[in-house]
């Protein structure tokens, strides 16, 4: 799938749970954070990210209403994927990349990961595909250091012998497979 193929896939999945929800106050798997905050998280900082790339979009009150929010933010994004206009997305940590590559990468990879956390925090079993989690738990290994010192990872937990390539990428990013445990 090219970037807005998979920003479309991904963010549907996001978004069945997001209207699915019946408590934001719900602990989510991410120390501190709610369901609320998973969702604040992915909007906020996204939105600050696309401005690298001269994109402006206009605040978002989450809490006020996270679904229209979520929605809305969707919408932002896959009309920014559909038509990239050869923009270009300049970060200090990242270099400069084509917006829609810069997109995929970063922003759409974390709603992929963080639709674990929602799941969990909503009390369902997510299915993040073997395959993917396989792949990216390589990636990742291969920039550990640099995902560390990021800040915007915890330090790996032990995942349980035989673990799915799912279970071993929470791990690896911090999370606790088992939780709730």
């Amino acid at each position: 799938m090219g970037p807005a193929q998979q920003h479309a896939h991904d963010a549907t999945r996001f978004t069945e749970l997001v209207e699915a929800a019946d408590d934001w106050s719900r602990p989510s798997p991410v120390a501190g954070w709610t369901a609320l905050d998973v969702v604040k998280h992915l909007v906020e900082w996204s939105r600050g990210f696309l401005a690298g790339a001269g994109i402006e979009l206009a605040p978002l009150d989450v809490e006020a209403d996270p679904v229209a929010a979520w929605k809305q933010h969707v919408s932002d994004v896959q009309a920014i994927l559909d038509d990239p206009a050869g923009r270009v997305l300049s970060n200090p940590h990242t270099g400069d990349k084509p917006v829609d590559e810069a997109i995929d990468q970063f922003y759409t990879a974390d709603v992929w990961m963080h639709t674990w956390d929602l799941a969990k925090a909503l009390g369902h079993e997510p299915d993040l595909g073997e395959e993917r989690c396989r792949a990216a738990l390589e990636g990742m290994k291969q920039i550990e250091q640099l995902l560390r010192d990021s800040g915007q990872f915890g330090p790996a937990v032990p995942a349980p012998e035989g673990a799915s390539a799912q279970d071993q990428l929470m791990a690896f990013i911090g999370r606790d497979p088992a939780w709730p445990s």
